[in-house]
């Protein structure tokens, strides 16, 4: 079983309402430097909730795999964190 990540909806809703601000600030012909400026804020916010929604991969997913003592399962889930982290680097 997956852990639950409903946590992460009110940021994932707070983050789909500054795009669409951002949206209207395009179509409303606004400065580039606000606009740029806002993107960045989007971008740190999906961040957080990569980085809240990765702990909770490492520390259930894992854990779990590890507690299992399976050693394919444990080799498996280093090889996906590594293909995670290697794609965020």
């Amino acid at each position: 079983m997956h852990p639950d990540h409903t946590s992460q909806l009110a940021g994932l809703n707070r983050i789909s309402g500054q795009v669409n601000g951002i949206k209207k600030m395009i179509e409303d012909r606004r400065y580039c430097v606000d606009i740029l400026t806002q993107l960045k804020a989007v971008k740190a916010a999906v961040h957080r909730v990569e980085q809240d929604i990765l702990k909770q991969h490492m520390q259930h997913c894992i854990v779990k795999a590890v507690a299992s003592e399976n050693e394919v399962e444990i080799q498996n889930k280093i090889d996906e964190l590594m293909q995670l982290l290697s794609k965020r680097i």
